[in-house]
């Protein structure tokens, strides 16, 4: 049962975890790790979970004082097609604070960095295979920096006013899940004076 849920740790809700017995790796990558592990499940029978082992990542809304923000476009190979996404990237070593992770990622993708990050929610992208954990943030107060990307990494990088992303993905233009995600929780804590978590 997770702890931090109030309304999971209700006395009317059956514990529905599961327990590993056994876990073997069948892939050890640069970035991602594979295992399928031998479960016990809550009616007390075994399962088999094959799940991605995924460090976390940070992904930034960047928002100007012109009402503006930046998405990039960049090829993904899994999905063999281009995209438009906010700047996001992954927790490098173990304890890395997601705002540091933001912050690094803002300047390296779009060359511009941000005195303020306001956390906006942490969500899991795809329970049913990975843990990874996405970090979303609002980056404000921004000033040029230095772009730097990553070797083999390629980005265009698009002002666009904030309000045409929105719009963007709420007419299915955007179909990155995290930029679709970030979005719509930087469109709700700006309606919400800043009260939306």
């Amino acid at each position: 049962m997770d702890a931090t849920d109030p309304y999971l740790k209700r006395p009317d809700r059956r514990d529905l975890s599961e327990k590993e017995i056994s876990s073997a790796q069948l892939v050890e990558g640069v970035l991602l790790n594979v295992y399928r592990d031998k479960v016990r499940t809550p009616d007390g029978d075994t399962s088999q979970r094959e799940w991605i082992d995924h460090p976390g990542a940070s992904a930034i809304v960047p928002l100007f004082a012109d009402g503006s923000t930046i998405l990039i476009r960049q090829f993904r190979y899994p999905a063999r097609r281009t995209f438009l996404e906010v700047p996001a990237g992954k927790i490098d070593r173990p304890g890395e604070d997601p705002a540091d992770v933001a912050a690094r990622e803002l300047e390296e993708e779009t060359g511009w960095t941000a005195e303020s990050f306001t956390h906006l929610a942490s969500s899991f992208p795809c329970i049913g295979y990975s843990n990874e954990v996405i970090h979303f943030y609002l980056a404000t107060n921004l000033t040029r920096g230095t772009q730097d990307l990553s070797d083999g990494e390629f980005v265009d990088v698009h002002r666009l006013p904030f309000t045409d992303a929105v719009a963007m993905t709420r007419n299915g233009d955007v179909r990155d899940m995290k930029t679709t995600v970030a979005l719509m929780y930087a469109d709700a804590h700006l309606r919400n004076d800043g009260s939306a978590r």
